[in-house]
């Protein structure tokens, strides 16, 4: 039975974002009320404007104020960005999600691709002999390649760099090692890559196996080509159970298709990273660190703003809620309490006939709407906090 890590805490730059993200955003947060109240913890929470509403209000996505704020905060927690009624004329809501993390360097986007309860997949358009037990963390590199970098745009001619350096590899590669690292046995891994047919691909894969050759030599690091993958992904999705580390663009496309595995966007959690992070009990890592001990991040459900049901009370916001729980695993190292979190949600989510509470919102077949949801995780994460 997990037991409260010792009261700690820290701060956190909290951006509820656009449509259904303030609503899920404000469920979330309950949570760490809850967890305040049992493990003595203190968070400071500062509140701002990021996305559309930003937009609205200072004629920008994000501002000046608002990246320094983000830069002295010890995470960030941001709900979603975009609507219609911003169009996709620049600077757009998203652009200013893509410039805090310029900023904060989280170069390491993990997102993990698992059921949140076993009772939801029969939801996967998978069939379920196939998709069960699948359990996988895509790691995208966040800060370069394709995405960044100097673009020529003209009438009849465009071209977008996709460039990789030494260090930027060697650090998500990293990442990937010492969270393979933290299981026991090691996690395998699968550097991702097009090294078949493009030279800064085959940069990745060089430098990322002298990497693990050097520092993680207890994992064993396999090479997946990009298109392959994407197949696989689809025919035999378990047998890449572990972590898939990859480019950003790559990641960009498998990370969506892993999401579709699930059938649900509502519950797909995600973190970007500053650095590797610890262990639970381990020492504080060194690149990314942050002034709670733990590593430097920005947390945000993979679902967009979901304009067609905000305000409606509808959405669901465990997708907030598990990346609330990355959080506190990553960013303040409170393992066990973001297992509970976990936990309560299966609770939830799980049928009755498993001893689950069954409550589930419409995406997921059931009437509950945000904040039944939202009450049903807390009363559990209340009783297994309790509980010790």
């Amino acid at each position: 039975m997990a037991t409260t890590s010792p009261a700690k805490g820290g701060k956190i730059l909290i951006l509820p974002g656009d449509h259904i993200g303030p609503e899920v955003v404000t469920e979330a947060l309950k949570i760490l009320d809850i967890i305040e109240e049992a493990t003595g913890a203190k968070f400071e929470r500062d509140f701002d404007l990021c996305g559309g509403a930003s937009l609205d209000k200072h004629k920008d996505s994000v501002t000046e104020a608002v990246l320094k704020k983000s830069e002295e905060a010890d995470a960030v927690f941001f709900g979603s960005a975009g609507g219609p009624e911003w169009g996709h004329s620049q600077p757009n809501p998203e652009s200013g999600l893509l410039r805090i993390r310029k900023r904060l360097q989280v170069f390491a986007n993990l997102r993990p691709c698992n059921f949140a309860s076993k009772a939801l997949i029969h939801r996967s358009p998978i069939k379920p002999e196939i998709i069960t037990g699948v359990d996988f963390t895509i790691i995208r590199e966040n800060c370069g390649g394709a995405y960044y970098g100097e673009k020529t745009e003209e009438k009849d001619y465009g071209c977008d760099p996709w460039e990789y350096s030494r260090p930027e590899i060697e650090r998500v590669a990293r990442v990937a090692g010492a969270l393979a690292m933290q299981r026991d046995p090691p996690l395998p891994v699968w550097s991702v890559d097009k090294a078949n047919v493009l030279a800064s691909p085959r940069v990745w894969r060089r430098i990322t196996h002298e990497v693990f050759g050097k520092e993680f030599p207890e994992v064993e690091i396999r090479d997946q080509l990009a298109d392959s993958l994407a197949m696989l992904l689809i025919t035999k999705p378990t047998a890449f159970n572990g972590l898939i580390v990859t480019d950003n663009t790559f990641g960009d496309i498998l990370s969506d298709e892993s999401g579709g595995l699930t059938g649900s966007l509502g519950l797909l959690p995600s973190a970007s990273l500053a650095g590797a992070p610890a262990a639970e009990g381990g020492d504080s890592p060194v690149l990314g660190r942050n002034n709670a001990g733990g590593v430097v991040g920005l947390y945000e459900p993979v679902h967009g703003s979901a304009p067609d049901i905000s305000g409606k009370g509808l959405a669901n916001p465990v997708a907030q809620v598990l990346s609330l729980a990355m959080m506190l695993r990553y960013s303040f190292n409170m393992h066990r309490e973001a297992e509970v979190v976990e936990r309560a949600i299966a609770k939830v989510l799980d049928s009755k006939d498993d001893g689950g509470l069954e409550v589930r919102t419409g995406d997921l077949g059931g009437t509950a709407g945000t904040r039944e949801m939202s009450e049903a995780i807390q009363g559990e994460v209340r009783r297994l906090l309790k509980a010790g």
